[in-house]
């Protein structure tokens, strides 16, 4: 007799319906997970809305999860049942142009587990046994479920490469925190949060992840302000982490003659950020992108997490039973307050972790 679960299933855009469904069968070199818990992430609202991937419906999404091993594919080395695992979600096909010049993320066959397929807003959620990372007893289960959307902040980190006392903005206090954070471990000076939320900067203060804390709706010309605290050069590197084509704009503007502007926030399809040739050209500006992490950056970021060079619980705020997610889903869309929110299928109702 198959062997039922229950997961999230988005039907079609705006659709989202809890359905009992067959637990997924693995072949001989993936793994079955049970899973703990798992993030809700701006991606998975572009989905639900039809913003993103909405070819690929219906499906379940979810993708920032940790959880249990619970059966083993017979070509599997180095995993048991009952291991704490976390997943490099990236499928590539390690054979085309790309792949074979080692960017993977440019793969022309890529696909992202629970992104185009079937993720882990559910009970259970399969996983190619090579892309499973153990995760210690260190690290904490919240922390566990937050490993993914890390690994996109170490990867861009690692492509934006600022250098020891440069200076640093980043635009957007979400999931830019953690982009101030990690700016600010490999040294850069001074690191400048610019964001329009009192409260995601008080506790950006208080997570004392940068210099200089910005808020939008307190200073008239944000441009004007890190020109000044720049002594009037503009920054060496500005992080774009909103996702607007009103703040990509502002990035090309406060950027320095000779700086990068790096690119993270996704902005939809179709929309257009303006900026003069002239200023990139004569002022040799660069810029760069990274959507993702992938491969390794899963063991590093499990690594700066054990030995808690970071720390990203003060942004969590609840946790939801898997019959909530869509009530969810509708909650984070409305209320700025929220930072970030789990689902996890085995309790029943929220936990609030930091009010």
């Amino acid at each position: 007799m198959m062997k039922m679960m229950r997961a999230q299933v988005i039907e079609s855009v705006g659709k989202m319906v809890l359905k009992n469904v067959p637990v997924p069968e693995i072949n001989d070199d993936e793994v079955l997970i049970k899973v703990k818990m798992c993030g809700i992430c701006g991606t998975d609202l572009k989905i639900y809305s039809g913003e993103y991937a909405k070819e690929y419906l219906p499906f379940t999404s979810g993708h920032e999860f940790w959880g249990v091993v619970e059966e083993v594919g017979e070509n599997a080395k180095g995993l048991k049942v009952g291991d704490r695992v976390s997943a490099d979600i990236c499928i590539t096909c390690g054979t085309c142009y790309f792949c074979r010049r080692g960017e993977h993320l440019l793969c022309e066959h890529f696909t992202q587990l629970g992104i185009h397929t079937n993720g882990a807003f559910a009970e259970y959620v399969k996983a190619p046994w090579k892309n499973c990372y153990v995760i210690p007893d260190e690290v904490d289960d919240y922390s566990a479920a937050f490993i993914e959307p890390m690994t996109a902040v170490l990867q861009s980190s690692k492509v934006m490469d600022c250098k020891i006392s440069t200076s640093v903005v980043v635009l957007g206090c979400g999931l830019g925190i953690l982009h101030s954070a990690m700016a600010k471990l490999r040294g850069a000076a001074p690191v400048i949060i610019v964001g329009d939320s009192k409260k995601r900067l008080d506790l950006a203060k208080k997570m004392d992840v940068a210099d200089y804390y910005i808020d939008i709706t307190e200073v008239q010309d944000v441009v004007a302000e890190v020109k000044r605290i720049t002594s009037g050069v503009g920054a060496d590197y500005v992080l774009e982490a909103v996702g607007t084509p009103a703040t990509y704009e502002q990035a090309f503007k406060m950027v320095r003659r000779g700086g990068v502007v790096e690119a993270f926030g996704v902005v939809g399809q179709g929309k257009t950020a303006a900026f003069e040739p002239y200023e990139f050209v004569l002022g040799e500006k660069k810029v760069r992108g990274s959507c993702a992490g992938i491969g390794n950056d899963w063991g590093e970021v499990i690594n700066l997490l054990r030995y808690k060079r970071m720390d990203p619980k003060p942004m969590f705020s609840q946790v939801v039973p898997l019959e909530e997610l869509e009530d969810a889903l509708h909650e984070l869309k409305t209320n700025k307050e929220i930072i970030k929110m789990f689902v996890c299928p085995d309790i029943t109702e929220r936990i609030y972790i930091n009010k």
